[in-house]
């Protein structure tokens, strides 16, 4: 092997002998973080945000050297294909119109909502989703389960962020153009509530994109790659994921690598 490589024999027991260097002492260290860190945030940080989940902890290192280190461990970003939702249209309320108009850059809290729902597989049936994202901070501001996808599951996720939220006046729900949101029960709660209906055009999901992306978001880190027994243990992976990973761990890449938690705090110290 030595004649293979060209060096002396001495040569190479001399390197087997010699103490490990620093540099590569600080590699082995903060490859092992890395892993940590891969494993804490459900296998979803890719190279620059795991970068700077490096530097909130305060370890100097570089993008490179973060890619460099992945890479010689393995790590792989945990992501599936993008889901599509088909709807069969029936013939509702007339829709709203879109206020957002795709503007998803929103300076103040408690402004614009968007929400959505999904389903989550589980052994005893499809378990709903509802919940509504702040456009500001993009916080999961109301959220909840339910058997079935109904106006009145909305209509409780939308309860739950008027209560912890307390919004003025004006607010701006925005969703898409579904059965759900297009009834006149839950256009009804948001008159009630002195809100403001808004809508994507039919069929172009990219006017509610911060939905679609939560919802891709959770089904890429949590539910696509487990199947739950019952309703119970998909709610319980579902809690964990919105109140504590999601609104309060997770780096937003649009919020400049900033938590939801921290954009609110944020906002509310100013």
């Amino acid at each position: 092997m030595c004649r293979l490589l060209k060096v002396s024999r001495s040569g190479c027991y001399a390197s087997r002998e010699r103490p490990e260097s620093k540099r590569s002492s600080q590699d082995a260290a903060l490859r092992s973080r890395i892993e940590e860190l891969h494993e804490a945030h459900r296998h979803a940080p890719g190279t620059i945000k795991m970068w700077h989940l490096l530097q909130a902890e305060g370890l100097p290192c570089g993008r490179n050297r973060v890619a460099k280190l992945r890479r010689i461990a393995g790590i792989e970003t945990r992501r599936s294909a993008r889901f599509r939702k088909m709807r069969t249209y029936q013939k509702l309320e007339p829709p709203a119109d879109d206020l957002v108009k795709r503007a998803f850059d929103r300076k103040a809290p408690n402004k614009v909502w968007v929400g959505d729902m999904t389903q989550i597989a589980t052994r005893n049936g499809p378990l709903h989703l509802a919940a509504f994202i702040d456009l500001c901070t993009h916080r999961v501001v109301g959220w909840t389960t339910g058997a079935s996808q109904t106006a009145k599951l909305a209509i409780a996720a939308l309860q739950n962020g008027f209560e912890q939220q307390k919004p003025q006046a004006g607010l701006i729900c925005h969703t898409d153009q579904g059965s759900q949101f297009a009834s006149a029960i839950f256009r009804n709660y948001l008159k009630d509530q002195q809100a403001r209906p808004s809508m994507s055009r039919r069929g172009n999901c990219h006017d509610n994109a911060v939905a679609e992306s939560f919802f891709s978001n959770l089904k890429n880190e949590v539910t696509h790659h487990t199947i739950y027994d019952n309703h119970e243990s998909a709610l319980a992976a579902i809690a964990d994921y919105i109140d504590v990973y999601y609104n309060q761990q997770r780096l937003h890449q649009t919020l400049g690598y900033r938590t939801p938690a921290q954009v609110e705090k944020m906002h509310r110290c100013t």
